[in-house]
């Protein structure tokens, strides 16, 4: 349909023809403010809309008098959120997982003539309720006066001020953004919306797995995970409901639901919300640099664990291998020919039938699996398993799921471009059902007790939208499923192998405490490099701390399964993922370098490179699970105040002290941005001095521009391995540039 490029109706989804039984109602000035058990009630009256784009006030029907609340935790974070009619804030819920430090802090208030000041027990300013007008000079009736509203500013560290968006408009009957509202649908209380002030140079980042540029201002993303079938639209798997504002705040939407961020889009002068349930419950939350807001969200919604030492060498994977023998001899042939590594990736071929997933090897190709896996551990490899969470009505487990209630049940069947199989899926794992996440967590302890050590948590960000769930309204379930989904696969790989990790592409907010997460099915081409990068360093600026992509990429351009893909996306792609969090190869068409015998040595130095830096990527690891910071980081994160670097999106640092420009054409050229500090070439030691751009360098294609700070010591291991098992880091040496 075509916008119309009015907010009401492209933002806040009214129907155009305005027959649907939708009203606006917009918050008024408070009423009052009360202190209850240290929580701050500021009474806001709403007033309903006349129906109409030209919003002025339907005085024929009466103000509904609402509690809005604010609460401050710890002394960076204030919450504010309100319900409409009936629903209700949820207090609770999984995506949050409070460290100590983020405790209720009692707020009391003052309350004057023309404001209305909220303090905690500090002293310290944390929101203001304004009633000042500004001044006017009357010489003029053309156009009436302003309706009332709020003008409510929030300060989450005492010192930054978010303000919400009172006077966003053309005039009185023409807004571009609402401070507060909900719409209600024939009577009943339906979506909601607010907004937050945004400066003319405003820059946004983050909101999940976002495949764009690196400054999301101008831009409107729907909050809905689905399958992103590729990294080079609008769809994601991970879509997260943050963003990360230049101007020193970060914006946590505490909901499940379907929702969008306008982030100085349909308004310039405003960043803005809706939701598609009556509840506005938000985060705001100050630091003195982006990395400490990061900090501060992964302190309500909890941080990485460690992955596992062997996760960080080499994993070998393609879509798929079929049997013990093949999978034994690519085993043995990355060892004779001196490929480290140290996972070996099943996809969808170890079932009986390809894609059936059963949760059990096809005994004629694997005839002694665990035997085949113990083997595996021998000569160093872990293995790692493809699954997914949906029953199909072939699966062996079906009449136990259906009969059982651990799948959804519905009449309808999964659809996706993505679901190669020709399966019909006859329902959904349901993880809000306690017996379901145990069934499902006995399904997998039968391949863990066996050896597999990893499992491949694929798909999730579709579930049947017609169904029944135990404990969850389909809508409220969608996004939130990987979470669900990806904790019951995390908890009991741990509790088998003492060890948690989970391989996974979808994510919501909470996920990064189970990692690790990958990029999806990224095209074997130059743009699906760029748009992998792209994605990870905005899914590292959304509280993630470690991920992943497929190298070369997952599928081919244009045949899909069986276009060669080109020699040089596959190097200058593995040079990427030897500076990225995870490493692992994987896709639709051969990846084990030797069918590519010309490029192949090159491959195998770098893939040397990635283990001799393996003490540097635990170290920068350990942080990445105390901190604010990502492995791989954007460098608006590292330079705040570089106005340059907002706008990066092809180069990266890679833990504290690499600078990291993978080159993204064939023609082996590109320019590197050096912010301010001294920088030595990692692989010729020149030394150059930032800020500066180096203006189109030719780098050869077994080379890539890396940098790193001079004066940093890089812990480095001194031998060549075949995998971590052979590795004893206190061996590990400095090195000094």
């Amino acid at each position: 349909m075509k916008q119309t490029n009015y907010q009401l109706f492209d933002f806040l989804d009214f129907d155009t023809s305005l027959s649907s039984g939708e009203r606006l109602w917009r918050a008024c000035r408070p009423t009052d403010i009360q202190e209850i058990n240290g929580d701050i009630i500021i009474t806001v009256p709403f007033q309903q809309q006349n129906n109409s784009n030209e919003i002025t006030e339907d005085k024929t029907v009466a103000r509904i008098a609402l509690p809005l609340r604010l609460r401050a935790y710890g002394d960076k974070v204030m919450r504010m959120s309100l319900a409409f009619q009936d629903a209700a804030v949820h207090e609770d819920s999984p995506m949050l997982d409070l460290a100590d430090e983020m405790k209720p802090q009692a707020l009391t208030f003052e309350k004057a003539d023309l404001r209305w000041t909220v303090k905690d027990a500090q002293g310290r300013t944390r929101a203001v309720v304004n009633f000042e007008m500004p001044v006017e000079e009357w010489w003029s009736d053309l156009q009436p006066a302003p309706a009332e509203t709020i003008d409510l500013r929030l300060y989450p560290d005492g010192k930054k001020e978010v303000a919400l968006s009172a006077y966003d408009m053309f005039s009185p009957a023409r807004h571009d953004a609402y401070a507060l509202a909900f719409v209600t649908k024939d009577g009943r209380a339906d979506r909601a919306t607010c907004a937050f002030a945004a400066k003319p140079n405003e820059c946004f980042y983050g909101t999940g797995e976002r495949f764009a540029k690196m400054d999301l201002s101008g831009r409107t993303v729907q909050l809905y995970n689905q399958d992103g079938q590729g990294v080079n639209n609008r769809r994601t798997y991970k879509n997260i409901p943050f963003y990360l504002s230049s101007e020193g705040y970060g914006m946590f939407l505490h909901t499940t639901y379907f929702a969008k961020i306008s982030m100085a889009d349909h308004s310039t002068r405003s960043a803005q919300v809706m939701v598609e349930e009556p509840v506005i419950d938000t985060f705001i939350i100050g630091g003195d640099t982006p990395e400490r807001i990061l900090y501060h969200y992964r302190q309500l919604t909890g941080f990485p664990s460690m992955p596992p030492t062997w996760s960080f060498g080499t994993w070998m994977s393609r879509m798929t291998y079929f049997s013990a023998d093949e999978v034994q001899e690519i085993c043995d042939r990355m060892r004779a020919e001196g490929y480290p590594c140290d996972v070996i990736h099943l996809d969808t071929g170890w079932f009986k039938t390809d894609w059936l997933c059963e949760w059990k090897f096809n005994l004629e190709r694997f005839p002694d699996p665990k035997g085949f896996i113990q083997g595996l551990k021998k000569q160093g490899y872990r293995v790692s398993l493809w699954q997914l969470p949906y029953i199909a009505y072939d699966a062996a487990q079906y009449q136990e799921a259906a009969e059982n209630s651990y799948i959804s049940k519905s009449e309808s069947k999964i659809q996706g471009a993505s679901n190669f199989s020709v399966n019909d899926y006859a329902g959904t794992i349901d993880f809000t059902y306690d017996k379901a996440t145990e069934w499902y967590k006995g399904l997998l302890k039968e391949l863990l007790d066996m050896g597999v050590t990893c499992i491949k948590t694929d798909f999730g960000e579709d579930i049947h939208m017609d169904a029944t769930y135990h404990d969850a309204d389909p809508k409220a379930l969608r996004n939130i499923y990987s979470l669900y989904y990806q904790k019951a696969a995390y908890e009991i790989t741990k509790e088998v192998c003492g060890e948690g990790i989970v391989w996974a592409r979808s994510a919501w907010a909470g996920c990064q405490r189970y990692p690790l997460h990958w990029g999806g099915d990224s095209a074997s081409t130059w743009d699906g490099l760029a748009g992998s990068l792209k994605g990870g360093l905005h899914f590292g600026l959304s509280g993630f701390g470690f991920w992943s992509h497929d190298v070369p990429g997952f599928h081919s351009v244009p045949n899909f399964m069986n276009t060669r893909l080109s020699e040089d996306v596959y190097v200058r792609w593995t040079q990427f993922g030897v500076f990225s969090s995870h490493l692992r190869y994987h896709g639709s068409f051969k990846r084990e370098p030797w069918h590519y015998p010309t490029i192949a040595p090159i491959v195998k130095d770098w893939l040397n490179l990635r283990y001799r830096l393996m003490p540097y990527i635990l170290q920068e690891a350990e942080k990445t699970t105390r901190s604010g910071y990502p492995m791989l980081r954007a460098m608006y994160l590292m330079h705040p105040d570089d106005l340059v670097c907002r706008h990066i999106d092809d180069q990266y640092y890679f833990g504290d002290d690499f600078l990291v420009a993978p080159v993204m054409n064939s023609q082996g050229v590109r320019s590197v941005y050096l912010p301010e500090g001294k920088w030595v070439n990692f692989f010729t030691k020149e030394t150059f001095e930032g800020p500066c751009w180096l203006k189109d360098i030719q780098v050869p294609l077994e080379e890539m521009p890396v940098y790193v700070r001079q004066g940093a010591s890089i812990p480095m291991y001194p031998q060549a391995v075949a995998c971590t098992d052979e590795m004893d880091m206190s061996k590990a040496i400095n090195v000094v540039f």
